[in-house]
């Protein structure tokens, strides 16, 4: 959960929530964990990120929040115990030194709408791939506003190169005709960035609206490079007028696969329809390409109306909506509303621009099916929800590429203003529950069955003594992941979920599954993985039938399926697949009903171990089949089959889990040498053991000396393995 919603369509669905059921989301088996004091207002939507690796503190699923005191924080998601008592990391992103706080209310014109302070308000998002976190945040020094982008390592808090970078920006037009006549540029003074935050190949964009409407303000979009920090676009929806701002309820920009941006402006002039250039009440299309351009719009009818009776269209934010919801004619769709309460369903590829006549040119327009709506609604399965201001839930069917024209299910609590914005957690499209945080009896989590929103399986009143959000902020979303429920309040990061669990995995090592040896691990070789509570029960697999789910567990190597050979509570043995690449890696342990757990440890090229049978004897076949030990040694001279893992590449391939073939068979890739008491030994084979799935098996000429027990040391491209005994006879 690393952007608004989940996802850049803003349809607010985790569609891998494989914990949290309509069975056990319950008062009594699902309620508040704990939570996470924190020092100021939490407006931002919580991150949420599964093994991240904390610089100092090991790997962590972790929960990211951002306050108005512009503080990021990086919590422990499944404990508030102990070490994770306290943030693994935090940082200010006001320049305290230099005299720079957070505003507040009185030096926005005591515009209250966010109160006492107005820092981080707008969802920061994550990119996943340079583990980077985009926040902006607003500071006062000496009466002046600043207004900055950051980008923050999310490992350790700290500032990427670069960052953070001013907000500024300028284009051409008269603006009000008073405070801009010669050009419109930002005022950081009148601006705030309440959106939240889109990253979309590779370009962090960044929506702005006012304060209360203090003017003369605009709806700015501008785009950074996500690596650099250099602006590389922008765009102004009122360059000769002023208004038409996008805050959207906090709600951020949506895109879609060609890379275009829709956004819905607020209050504000329109005069497109006569050549114009200010898009007031406008749902807009803009094209990222090369830049930030219009595209399409729509504007509804009565824009007019809208405006002067400030029931704006920008209250709410563009969803868009899957292809299976569209129609043959209408394949690509786009949902929302505004405070008027009509819903709009409109054609992304021919949104409809305006007609003064009424809006008939668009797909469907429902007038006075909801009140007013804050952020957008939700979509899951064929179904639209929508949770207005002074209303109740409702449930929408779309099918077809059409709307149904009243609810196929309502839940029986109306809220009050400004509603609540839903978010769906499911698994596949199964076990759908709506959440939303409301603000009835000082803040209300919900949860209800996605399928009849009618039937409401928890609120977090029922045990009010022990689920108490104790303070609510306005237009908050939870976010929902691995089996629990983030809830950003007015002083804390709530926490909610399965009441009564067994005790979470945890993973300690991952060593070859020969030596035992701490250090990397080859790709395609054994290892063994150690820790606590690793699964339910003990299990083993076929021999020569690896599979990557062994007694309800599942390991993941750098996102890739692991094959598992066994499993117990405290061990697991497994092979590193082929197609794990050298260098860092994180292994991730998947259970029923828990978070995931994660270890980090190493692969290289090669790195071999020998099997030992007894104390410190190698797994040595002897030229007669049988195994070598004291009362049973070598030959000298005779050639004898040593068993290891850790060749790394093999030559013909072989596909991870798959037996080893016999004919031709895989042989190492790399140069394989040994010793026998320190003394050399011929190679004679080096490959992997036919039949076999992980085993590497050398075969040597040992060299002719006197009896004994010797050393034996085997090397895999100059990387020499343990040392184990053998026996030898003359």
């Amino acid at each position: 959960m690393t952007t608004y919603r989940n996802n850049l369509a803003r349809s607010g669905e985790n569609l891998q929530e494989t914990i949290l059921t309509p069975a056990n989301v319950t008062p009594v088996q699902f309620g508040k964990i704990f939570s996470h004091p924190v020092d100021g207002q939490i407006y931002a939507q919580p991150l949420y990120l599964p093994s991240v690796s904390i610089v100092g503190k090991g790997i962590h699923n972790v929960v990211f929040a951002a306050t108005a005191h512009d503080t990021v924080y990086a919590f422990d998601a499944d404990s508030s115990t102990g070490v994770n008592a306290s943030p693994l990391w935090q940082v200010s992103l006001a320049t305290t030194a230099a005299g720079e706080r957070p505003a507040t209310v009185s030096d926005v014109l005591n515009c209250n709408s966010m109160t006492p302070e107005i820092g981080v308000t707008g969802t920061p998002v994550i990119d996943t791939a340079t583990g980077t976190l985009y926040a902006i945040a607003v500071t006062v020094r000496d009466s002046t506003f600043i207004h900055r982008l950051h980008a923050l390592d999310i490992t350790d808090g700290s500032e990427r190169p670069g960052s953070p970078v001013i907000i500024d920006a300028f284009v051409t037009g008269t603006g009000d005709g008073i405070v801009s006549r010669d050009g419109v540029p930002f005022h950081p003074y009148l601006q705030k960035n309440r959106a939240g935050l889109l990253l979309l190949n590779g370009v962090v964009y960044t929506a702005w609206t006012s304060y209360c409407d203090a003017g003369p303000y605009h709806g700015w979009i501008i785009g950074y490079d996500a690596k650099t920090l250099r602006q590389v676009s922008i765009f102004n929806s009122s360059p000769n007028a002023w208004q038409a701002s996008f805050w959207m309820g906090g709600a951020a920009p949506a895109a879609d696969s060609d890379g275009n941006i829709f956004v819905v402006s607020g209050n504000g002039v329109f005069d497109a329809h006569m050549n114009g250039t200010d898009f007031g009440d406008t749902f807009l299309k803009l094209s990222s390409t090369g830049g930030l351009a219009i595209a399409d719009y729509f504007t509804p009818f009565n824009q007019e109306y809208l405006n002067q009776a400030d029931i704006d269209l920008g209250s709410s934010a563009a969803v868009l909506l899957p292809d299976a919801a569209g129609s043959t004619v209408h394949p690509h769709l786009l949902i929302s509303a505004g405070k008027e309460g009509r819903i709009y369903l409109l054609d992304r590829d021919q949104m409809g621009h305006f007609n003064a006549a009424g809006d008939g040119q668009i797909v469907q327009s429902l007038e006075g099916a909801i009140g007013p709506l804050y952020g957008g609604p939700a979509y899951f399965n064929g179904t639209v929800y929508f949770s207005a201001s002074n209303d109740v839930l409702k449930a929408f069917s779309i099918s077809g590429g059409v709307l149904s024209a009243s609810p196929m299910s309502q839940a029986q609590q109306t809220f009050g203003y400004p509603g609540a914005i839903p978010t769906v957690s499911a698994n596949g499209s199964s076990n759908g529950i709506v959440w939303l945080l409301e603000g009835g009896y000082g803040g209300t989590l919900h949860a209800y069955d996605a399928s009849n929103v009618g039937h409401e399986l928890y609120n977090s009143q029922m045990k009010i003594s022990r689920d108490s959000l104790g303070s609510f902020v306005r237009f908050t979303i939870p976010t929902v992941a691995s089996g629990k429920v983030y809830a950003g309040t007015g002083n804390s990061l709530a926490v909610f979920g399965l009441l009564n669990q067994p005790p979470q995995p945890s993973l300690s090592a991952v060593v070859n599954a020969a030596s035992f040896q701490p250090g990397p691990v080859a790709p395609g070789s054994l290892i063994s993985i150690f820790g606590a509570n690793l699964a339910q029960g003990t299990a083993f697999s076929q021999p020569g039938a690896l599979s990557t789910t062994l007694g309800s567990v599942t390991l993941l190597i750098n996102g890739v399926p692991t094959p598992l050979q066994f499993v117990s509570a405290n061990q697991i043995n497994a092979q590193v697949p082929f197609e794990v690449s050298t260098g860092p890696a994180t292994a991730e342990l998947r259970l029923p009903g828990m978070p995931p757990a994660a270890i980090q440890f190493r692969v290289a090229s090669a790195a071999p171990g020998i099997f030992s049978v007894g104390s410190n004897r190698a797994a040595i076949q002897n030229a007669d089949g049988t195994l070598n030990a004291p009362d049973n040694p070598a030959p000298a001279g005779s050639v004898i089959a040593v068993y290891l893992t850790g060749q790394g590449a093999v030559e013909p391939p072989v596909t991870t889990a798959a037996p080893a073939p016999t004919n031709p068979p895989a042989r190492a890739t790399y140069p394989v040498t040994a010793t026998v008491g320190g003394q050399p030994a011929g190679v004679v084979f080096a490959g992997l053991s036919p039949g076999s799935v992980g085993l590497f098996q050398v075969n040597l000429r040992l060299p002719l000396i006197a009896p004994g027990s010797y050393p034996l040391e085997i090397a895999v491209n100059g990387i020499a393995s343990n040392t184990q005994m053998l026996q030898i006879v003359k």
